[in-house]
């Protein structure tokens, strides 16, 4: 079997890379072993602005323009719906917060994506006496929906080898890469958490952080936006809601605790008075670096062996951005952003 690409990893990175191949007709084969959950378990959120100090995310209008043809290409591919339009609202917890609002909205740079007016809270179950600014162009990537259907398609189109993917049987030689019966151009790595057991990049400073959400049932609390304050309370419809999420160094792995379960109440009960039920817990690693940068690029010594990680917990603005970058990069030889380049860490 002869291919362009082989791909090991199907989570939002590795999606973000098979679309690359999609609409330029490269032909590819796709290796998971279902091993990560941080993907299927992401809130999906996509907002272009940093909410604690009212800053720009990085290249969050490069992004966006990626970002957004990139889930409607596959709504449309896919017959799924994934991109759900809604405002997040940040609530304000003093005059203070307000005035830094406005002073950050007068920005350049922030002026198209931070509503300029104060939005008065008129819900009498959210706790909001400042009231809250609003964040426009923002929405919410159902991952889970993405991840399913995904992978769906790629099995009925036999792309798709579900199963643990063995480092020792890759031979890489200087035209192209081989795989038990598999000849390929090159392997790209987008496998999360998963970097941590790869022989070619376990030297790069991934620094994993666990995160824990809840889903509750709220049929009072009735908002129909994005709720940030101290927790982000995302609506999914039918009365539920993602609260989220935590973040841990430690026990990484995709186990629930009660402590996570017990931080986020918490923080909640400080926003709303609803009654709710919590319907569902979940735990998942995401892939982070030390610099909150991804990891792409090329092997610093290995012919044909790329790497496409890193996302952390913007995985579903930052990954098609970064994935249109390596792909440009293996192909054509266009320059990777600086800030992302795997080499920043190996040279």
């Amino acid at each position: 079997m002869e291919v362009d690409y082989i791909l090991v990893g199907i989570g939002i990175a590795g999606i973000s890379f098979c679309e690359q191949l999609v609409i330029n007709g490269k032909s590819f084969i796709v290796f998971d072993n279902k091993s990560q959950q941080s993907s299927t378990v992401a809130g999906g959120l996509y907002n272009p602005v940093v909410l604690k100090r009212f800053t720009a995310v990085w290249k969050t209008t490069e992004m966006l323009e990626i970002a957004l043809p990139h889930y409607s290409r596959i709504e449309k591919r896919l017959g799924v719906k994934l991109d759900y339009k809604i405002p997040v609202y940040r609530k304000f917890s003093s005059l203070e917060e307000q005035n830094n609002w406005f002073a950050a909205s007068d920005k350049p740079v922030l002026s198209k994506y931070l509503h300029n007016t104060i939005i008065k809270n008129s819900n009498p179950f959210v706790n909001a006496p400042f009231g809250f600014g609003k964040v426009l162009t923002t929405g919410r990537v159902d991952t889970n929906t993405l991840l399913k259907a995904y992978k769906k398609d790629l099995l009925n189109s036999r792309l798709l080898r579900e199963g643990d993917f063995n480092y020792s049987k890759l031979k890489v030689k200087s035209e192209g890469v081989v795989y038990e019966n598999i000849n390929a151009k090159q392997v790209v790595f987008a496998e999360g958490f998963g970097l941590i057991k790869n022989p070619y990049f376990s030297n790069l400073p991934l620094t994993p952080v666990k995160g824990e959400l809840l889903i509750i049932l709220a049929p009072e609390l009735n908002i129909d936006y994005v709720l940030k304050a101290g927790v982000f309370l995302i609506p999914l419809g039918n009365h539920l809601y993602y609260v989220g999420a935590t973040y841990s160094w430690t026990n990484l792995n995709d186990t629930i605790t009660n402590g996570a379960k017990e931080e986020l109440l918490e923080k909640l009960a400080k926003v709303i008075t609803s009654p709710f039920e919590v319907v569902n817990h979940y735990a998942g690693v995401r892939p982070a670096v030390k610099d909150r940068k991804p990891l792409i690029g090329h092997h610093s010594e290995v012919e044909n062996v790329f790497i496409l990680n890193g996302l952390g917990s913007r995985g579903v603005m930052i990954g098609p951005y970064v994935a249109k970058q390596l792909y440009n990069f293996i192909e054509f030889g266009t320059p990777l952003d600086k800030e992302v380049d795997v080499n920043r860490f190996t040279k």
